[in-house]
């Protein structure tokens, strides 16, 4: 057993739908370790769970410097999915410790489930077969998508991917972000700025990365610029819209509906919203499925195991990772002042 691998994965979702990676992985040599809690671990679970991994399938956990400093062997944290927030960059970079992602590994997944959402909230869907299911008979009348104006805060990989689906649906389309893709404008996304992007849409869809600047980034009063009847999805971060204003703006009725696949913890702390007939919650679910679950654990097989072999990882997180998600926090923090 002397000089085997250790890979310790704390991604509720590695190796149950996709057996591959995992497979992988142990015919590489490694003994891997599957989350045995079906959920993310506290400080105390990780230190213990993985204190002597070589390397870190890190989930939706959250990873500071005092959890880095107690995994004295770890080589590499590789992360399964795309943001990285949770992560103490800085302590891994001192520890000389590789961090990788697995960029657009969930993308056309997530604009599936959030076109999804849409498509529920506005036809009411969810609601009407809770009320058959249970003896009812109540049609209840829907919104059109075609024609309606979709608003999309943050055209990355995955929003720009939801505008391709938009523009399926015949609706009119606008994009917030700091850099304007040329591929955005062929789905006919038209950049515009926060508020007027708020101030216009039908539907608003969330798809920004969380830092100091997003954090917040929507409050009581750009809530209030929403367009009355309109609809949010926030299928990116949970701590980019802020809990109390969004359960007035839905009380109030200047939004019609709200859908949430992400929680600052999981399982998440019960909001008052989450009550709602106009609210839908999922389980942070929107880019799984059982090709991306393959597709995605493969990518951080190929991490670990270049690592493992000494080489550079194919997909590191680099300097200018992070400084693109602080300018664009920045940017975007400025704009919804």
């Amino acid at each position: 057993m002397a000089g085997k691998w250790v890979v310790a994965s704390t991604a509720v979702t590695f190796g149950r739908a996709a057996q591959q990676p995992v497979d992988r992985l142990e015919e590489a040599g490694c003994e891997v370790r599957l989350n045995p809690y079906g959920r993310p671990l506290d400080a105390k679970e990780m230190a213990e769970f993985a204190g002597d991994a070589d390397a870190l399938i890190l989930g939706n956990d959250n990873l500071p410097a005092s959890v880095i400093k107690k995994l004295k062997k770890l080589k590499i944290i590789a992360r399964y999915g795309v943001g990285f927030d949770g992560v103490d960059l800085a302590e891994a970079r001192d520890r000389g410790i590789e961090v990788t992602y697995a960029p657009a590994a969930n993308r056309e997944e997530t604009a599936d489930f959030t076109m999804g959402l849409i498509l529920d909230l506005e036809r009411h869907i969810t609601q009407m077969a809770i009320a058959t299911r249970s003896g009812g008979w109540e049609k209840m009348t829907g919104t059109s998508l075609y024609g309606k104006t979709i608003g999309i805060i943050g055209v990355g990989q995955i929003g720009t991917a939801v505008a391709r689906r938009a523009m399926g649906f015949g609706m009119d389309i606008l994009g917030y972000d700091i850099e304007q893709r040329n591929e955005a404008t062929v789905y006919g996304v038209v950049y515009t700025t926060l508020n007027d992007l708020l101030r216009r849409s039908d539907v608003v869809t969330i798809h920004l990365p969380l830092n100091d600047s997003t954090r917040n980034l929507l409050g009581s009063r750009e809530l209030r610029l929403m367009k009355p009847g309109s609809i949010l999805i926030n299928t990116a971060r949970a701590g980019i819209v802020r809990h109390g204003a969004l359960d007035n703006a839905l009380k109030s009725g200047q939004i019609a509906g709200f859908a949430i696949d992400v929680f600052s913890k999981e399982p998440p702390d019960h909001q008052p919203y989450y009550d709602y007939p106009n609210v839908i919650v999922t389980p942070h679910i929107a880019g799984n499925t059982f090709e991306s679950s393959q597709r995605m654990g493969n990518i951080v097989v190929d991490n670990i195991l270049a690592v493992k072999d000494g080489a550079t990882p194919p997909d590191p997180v680099t300097p200018q990772h992070l400084y693109e998600s602080m300018f664009h926090g920045i940017k975007a923090g400025a704009a919804g002042e």
